[in-house]
């Protein structure tokens, strides 16, 4: 018997705890009845970031801005690797003008740029947009 996960739905933001032996079953949120683990990026705001960055699967955060042609050009990349590592580590974007506040609390100095959470914790950072293997090697150094 493993020990249950702790993830923040995110649709609702409620906390949700399923055994990680389970986790490939689809689980879904036990308030809103969504699903918890999604195979492309969600948006993260100053809304839902206190709630999305708790959990206890990793989540990796792509900050960006609609002009920003390197962000534009990386965005599919970041979904791509969100259909690979669902149920390892889950992707959220940020967008940089629509929450500069927040931008501005991380430390954001350029786009795109990578922070990667890990039990509400800065872990690791990365700026500049990659190509989809080093992003994943990327995240095998960080142990994702």
């Amino acid at each position: 018997m493993h020990n249950p996960l702790t993830l923040p739905c995110p649709h609702c933001n409620g906390l949700n705890r399923i055994p990680s032996e389970r986790l490939g079953d689809t689980p879904r949120c036990g308030r809103c009845k969504n699903p918890l683990l999604l195979s492309q990026p969600f948006d993260l705001s100053a809304n839902n970031y206190a709630s999305q960055i708790k959990g206890d699967l990793p989540l990796l955060v792509d900050v960006w801005a609609s002009w920003c042609g390197p962000c534009q050009a990386f965005a599919p990349t970041f979904s791509q690797a969100a259909a690979q590592l669902t149920g390892r580590c889950r992707l959220a974007k940020l967008d940089s003008e629509a929450n500069q506040q927040l931008a501005g609390q991380l430390g954001i100095r350029s786009i795109p740029s990578l922070i990667l959470f890990k039990n509400g914790q800065e872990v690791a950072r990365q700026s500049g947009a990659m190509a989809l293997p080093q992003l994943l090697a990327w995240l095998r150094q960080q142990g994702i």
